[in-house]
């Protein structure tokens, strides 16, 4: 959430619409922007003063080479995790992409799918309009077309925006009655035949959740993943991990809902994880990447375990209501993360 007002701010102070180019800082609570690159030298100066008078901002500085780095004061990061629980999904949320248009195919049939590959980028168009979607981005859906891995989403133009609302996506769906490449109609008595691929196996032995999080994380030519290897429940399996993460998180809550009076200060490194969020779904989307924003998860889900081990708990003294508005941030940025990829985020394992 804070990335998503730094934008806007930083937008705001420069008197354009310009992409920041948001990084991480040196430091929780700090982001750095490339924007100065593209300013005068004075234009960038005033930003930074404009910026650094916001009361939500400790400073804003220009740094060589051509850097602005602008830090939030602790309040501002400390009280990020009641803004996230009580903003719940919609914590994820930005106007990064806003005035771009974006065609969006519907679900995929995984299990249909030939191999992991085709699979893969089925998955990745989908799932690139849902996170543009999050990101502000306009997006038609054509629920009679399937679609393929959108490279990246350029900026928005007039063609663009016809292409959005016009143009059809580059595979068809079968029509009724037809087969995927334009068949004759599939026989009734082998309509209900279940899928026999390696996806469809995949699914079956491992669960769709992991399956589909496999899938969601597997870069453009990747390998493709072992069924035996995603069905794993240890930490060293993604699929696995960031689910697990979820749960540990509200396990935090309802350990620490029986020891009455709390009390001391959360994680600023887990806090500045998740003030990442809408900033990461934006640059997925942008990038047509969904293995990317999976990526972050898990750097997020290990953050969390790091941070939310109930094992540590051994006292009243141990444990604080800001620690538990951390826990509560978590588990709500993780199971909106989750969601995004269409993966269910249970609060037990």
């Amino acid at each position: 959430m804070i990335t998503a007002e730094l934008r806007q701010a930083i937008a705001a102070a420069a008197g354009l619409d310009a992409d920041p180019r948001l990084r991480p800082g040196p430091a929780p609570g700090s982001y750095a922007s490339s924007l100065p690159f593209r300013l005068p030298s004075e234009v960038a100066q005033d930003l930074a003063r404009r910026l650094g008078a916001e009361s939500w901002i400790a400073h804003a500085d220009i740094t060589a080479p051509g850097y602005l780095t602008v830090t939030v004061t602790r309040d501002t990061l400390a009280t990020l995790a009641v803004r996230i629980v009580r903003a719940g999904p919609a914590c994820a949320a930005s106007d990064a992409l806003r005035g771009r248009a974006v065609p969006a195919p519907p679900p995929p049939d995984l299990p249909a799918e030939p191999s992991w590959p085709a699979a893969r980028a089925a998955l990745a168009a989908h799932l690139t309009a849902r996170l543009a979607a999050t990101a502000g981005a306009s997006v038609s859906f054509y629920p009679e077309r399937a679609g393929v891995p959108l490279p990246g989403i350029p900026p928005s133009s007039p063609a663009e925006r016809s292409l959005a609302t016009s143009a059809p996506m580059p595979h068809p769906l079968p029509a009724p009655g037809r087969g995927r490449a334009g068949s004759p109609q599939v026989p009734a008595e082998r309509a209900s035949v279940a899928p026999s691929g390696p996806v469809a196996e995949a699914i079956r032995y491992a669960g769709a959740d992991h399956a589909r999080f496999a899938l969601a994380r597997m870069p453009p030519g990747g390998p493709a993943p072992e069924a035996a290897a995603i069905a794993r429940h240890v930490l060293a399996n993604p699929a696995y991990a960031v689910r697990y993460a979820h749960a540990a998180a509200a396990a935090v809550l309802r350990w620490a809902a029986a020891l009455g009076q709390l009390a001391e200060p959360g994680e600023l490194a887990l806090l500045d994880a998740l003030a990442w969020l809408p900033e990461q779904v934006a640059v997925a989307a942008r990038r047509g990447r969904p293995d990317e924003f999976a990526g972050y998860l898990e750097e997020l889900a290990g953050r969390t375990l790091d941070t939310m081990d109930t094992t540590g708990f051994t006292a009243i003294s141990t444990i604080s209501s800001e620690r538990l508005w951390l826990a509560d941030a978590a588990r709500t940025g993780l199971a909106t993360g989750l969601g995004l990829l269409g993966v269910s985020a249970p609060d037990r394992l």
